[in-house]
């Protein structure tokens, strides 16, 4: 499936590479690669754990920002009032495409406690984006291996003194046709920078091959997508479910974490979303199994771009919508503390609970030997268990299926195999006590609660 972006106007991509770059890209998509197709003279390099990566490893929640600051407005303040709304990284762009702005922009991260993944450098572009990597050197736009790797090592070199580099975005909403590429320079990225997290985002698509290949061939340390789910005259994108379970599934068979994008803004046929939206959105992602939240996008694109982008977190112009607030209060009260409890689990399943009809992908709640009903209001429950599987505990994401209604549902455990109910409280990160029995959930809109049952 193509982009919404792509049928609409400009896509993501082109916000980071300029048409030029967009038309040499296009040419590289075609048919899905077999993972033979990957290999050639880079060598295999040792795939790392995601827990011994930048971002993905660690106890933190990692959550980030797409469209920083552009370059006039990259201080020390602005960098600050990054940190302040609770965000942990930046994905370079907003004009940002000289390598002096990056190491200035990195030591401005490096103060404010942030972290980078550069997008747009010149050798990053060269190496993965503008050009196929291939032994032929007949080949049309294409760079040799060895040649894909002198490109990489200035890129590390010139940046690697700076803490804050969290690793290199290797291209945006890649089609199939550049995996085989991609695979290389992941290679390349794992032996010249074993401890650089090598960064990828996909696009939306309906199509599970899309990913299970990407996870095949690539052998990512992550799995990122971007799917913007509120449409225009108060519309759902009928499939956004679809496409997490796809994102779920291919997560689960790599072993590796789901990093999705939110929408923040109005574009083309999306609407402006309200405080309670960023949160569902949030929060489906999490029972989902998401291991990483990115915002699309902070500073707001400027009019002349034509992509007909309303503010975002920060207008064009630099003041704080109400956005900003919102967000800010999501992950620094709910996100990051959620996050922490629920990054090191395990995705068992997800089930929607009285919602009538389903959503296309959606899975309908049928009784498990952990609960054995949900009644009330429809819910989203995300089940997580731990990775050591020894352990017969288990988690629930109950999320409010709904961004404008409250949800008031009584989820029954399962007296023969649960022990305990806990309810998380993020502000003290412990939790609380209760007896087992049905539970009642009483959620704002867009709002869910991390409950963990112990095993008997």
């Amino acid at each position: 499936m193509q982009s919404p972006h792509r049928s609409l106007g400009p896509t993501r991509r082109s916000l980071l590479l300029g048409a030029g770059a967009t038309a040499l890209t296009t040419a590289a998509a075609g048919t899905l690669p077999s993972a033979a197709s990957a290999a050639g003279a880079v060598s295999p390099a040792a795939v790392p754990s995601p827990d011994e990566l930048p971002l993905t490893g660690g106890a933190e929640f990692p959550i980030g920002l797409f469209w920083p600051p552009h370059p006039y407005a990259s201080t020390a303040e602005r960098y600050a009032e990054i940190k302040s709304a609770g965000f942990d990284f930046i994905i370079s762009g907003n004009y940002a495409g000289d390598g002096n702005i990056f190491q200035y922009q990195l030591d401005l991260a490096r103060t404010a406690g942030l972290q980078m993944l550069i997008s747009d450098d010149i050798q990053i572009r060269n190496m993965s984006r503008w050009f196929s990597i291939s032994d032929n050197t007949a080949d049309f736009l294409s760079v040799t291996p060895a040649e894909a790797s002198a490109l990489y090592i200035r890129a590390r070199d010139a940046y690697g003194p700076y803490s804050s580099l969290a690793g290199f975005n290797l291209y945006d909403e890649p089609g199939a046709g550049w995996f085989g590429t991609l695979a290389k320079a992941v290679a390349i990225s794992r032996e010249l920078a074993p401890g650089l997290l090598p960064y990828i985002n996909l696009l939306p698509s309906d199509d599970p091959a899309y990913y299970r290949t990407f996870v095949d061939v690539v052998k990512p340390s992550l799995i990122s997508f971007d799917r913007y789910p509120l449409l225009s005259e108060n519309r759902e994108d009928a499939n956004y479910f679809h496409n997490w379970a796809i994102i779920r599934d291919a997560a689960l068979h790599g072993d590796i974490p789901s990093w999705v994008f939110i929408q923040t803004l109005a574009y083309n046929n999306h609407r402006e979303p309200t405080a309670a939206e960023l949160l569902w959105q949030i929060n489906i992602s999490l029972a989902y199994g998401a291991k990483g939240i990115q915002y699309f996008t902070y500073w707001t694109p400027e009019a002349a771009r034509g992509e007909g982008f309303g503010p975002a977190l920060i207008t064009v112009d630099g003041r704080r919508t109400p956005r900003y607030a919102a967000a800010q209060k999501i992950n620094t009260t709910w996100l990051h503390q959620v996050g922490r409890e629920l990054k090191p689990l395990v995705s068992e399943s997800v089930a929607h609970a009285n919602e009538t009809p389903l959503p296309n992908g959606a899975v309908g709640f049928t009784p498990t030997n952990l609960v054995t009903g949900v009644s009330g209001s429809s819910v989203v429950i995300g089940t997580f268990r731990s990775r050591d599987t020894t352990s017969a505990d288990r988690w629930l994401l109950v999320a409010n299926r709904s961004h404008s209604a409250r949800a008031q549902a009584v989820v029954t455990p399962n007296q023969q195999t649960v022990a305990s109910v806990g309810l998380f409280q993020p502000v003290s990160q412990t939790y609380t006590a209760r007896p087992v029995a049905p539970i009642p959930f009483d959620l704002a809109p867009g709002a869910a609660t991390l409950v963990k049952l112990g095993a008997k």
